[in-house]
C-alpha cells in the first residue's frame, strides 16, 4: 500500500497493515514524494524520502518499500533531479542498513520510442549503482494511459541493471550525463508511443519488427554514451 504525501497516512491503511500482520503476509510499502510540492527542492524531498523509507519499517511494519520521487510539473521518475534525489536517499540507508529497497518507473514518453527506452535506462543505472535490491517497472506514458505499456521497456530496464552491476559511481555518472541530457530536451513534446497491441503480435506476444528496430536503436545510443548492452 502507499503512504500519503508527504509522510501521512490514513485509519484505512493501518486497518489494512493490521490484516496483513495478522495473516503474516509481506508487506510492501510505497511512497512516491513530490520533487517541487510540499517539501520543497532537491534536498528537501531528498530528506523527505529517507524519511518516508524509514517510516514504512519502523512504523508501518513493512518488508520491502517501494520508492519513486515524481516531479511536480512532469509526472514522472526519470527527470534529471527525481533521479538525484532517488540516488541520494538510496545510496544513504543502503549505506547504513541492511533494509530492501526498490523503486518503481514512470516515463513521459510512451513505447515503441526511444525516448522511453533510454528514461528507463537512465533510471535503471541510477537504483543499480546506488544500491536497490528492487526494480518495478515500466509505466510507460506516466502510467496514466491505456494499454501503453509493454514487455520491452521491463526488458530494457533489466538489462541496463545487469550491465550496470559493478561498475564504479563516477562512470555511471559520466554516462548519465550524456544520457538524460539527450531525452529531458523533449519532455514537453515527448512522444505519445503505440498501443501494447501495436508493438507484439499478440497471437505469439512477441514484438514487432518495428520495436526491435526501436529497441536496437536505443541500444546503440546507449553504446554511445558508454554502456554496452547486447541487441535484441
Amino acid at each position: 500500500m502507499s503512504q500519503l504525501n508527504e509522510l501521512k497516512i490514513d485509519m484505512s491503511g493501518l486497518n489494512m497493515i493490521a490484516g496483513w500482520m495478522a495473516n503474516g503476509d509481506v508487506i510492501m510499502m510505497e511512497q512516491m514524494p513530490i520533487f517541487g510540492g510540499y517539501s520543497g527542492g532537491k534536498e528537501e524531498t531528498a530528506i523527505c524520502d529517507v524519511a518516508t523509507m524509514v517510516a514504512s519499517f519502523a512504523l508501518f511494519n513493512c518488508d520491502i518499500h517501494l520508492d519513486g520521487p515524481i516531479h511536480i510539473r512532469w509526472g514522472t521518475t526519470t527527470t534529471r533531479e527525481t533521479l538525484q534525489i532517488a540516488a541520494h536517499a538510496c545510496a544513504a540507508l543502503d549505506k547504513n542498513t541492511d533494509l530492501l529497497l526498490g523503486n518503481q518507473y514512470y516515463t513521459l514518453a510512451g513505447p515503441c520510442t526511444e525516448m522511453c527506452l533510454l528514461e528507463t535506462a537512465a533510471q535503471s543505472m541510477t537504483d543499480t549503482a546506488s544500491g536497490r535490491e528492487l526494480i518495478s517497472g515500466v509505466a510507460s506514458s506516466k502510467g496514466v494511459t491505456q494499454d501503453r505499456t509493454t514487455g520491452m521497456e521491463a526488458r530494457m530496464m533489466g538489462e541496463v541493471a545487469g550491465a550496470a552491476a559493478g561498475m564504479d559511481v563516477a562512470e555511471v555518472n559520466d554516462v548519465l550525463k550524456k544520457l538524460v541530457g539527450l531525452y529531458e530536451r523533449d519532455f514537453s513534446h515527448a512522444p505519445a508511443g503505440k498501443r501494447f497491441q501495436e508493438c507484439y503480435d499478440v497471437s505469439t506476444v512477441l514484438p514487432t519488427d518495428d520495436y526491435v528496430n526501436v529497441y536496437n536503436r536505443a541500444v546503440r545510443t546507449l553504446g554511445r554514451c558508454g554502456l554496452d548492452l547486447n541487441i535484441y
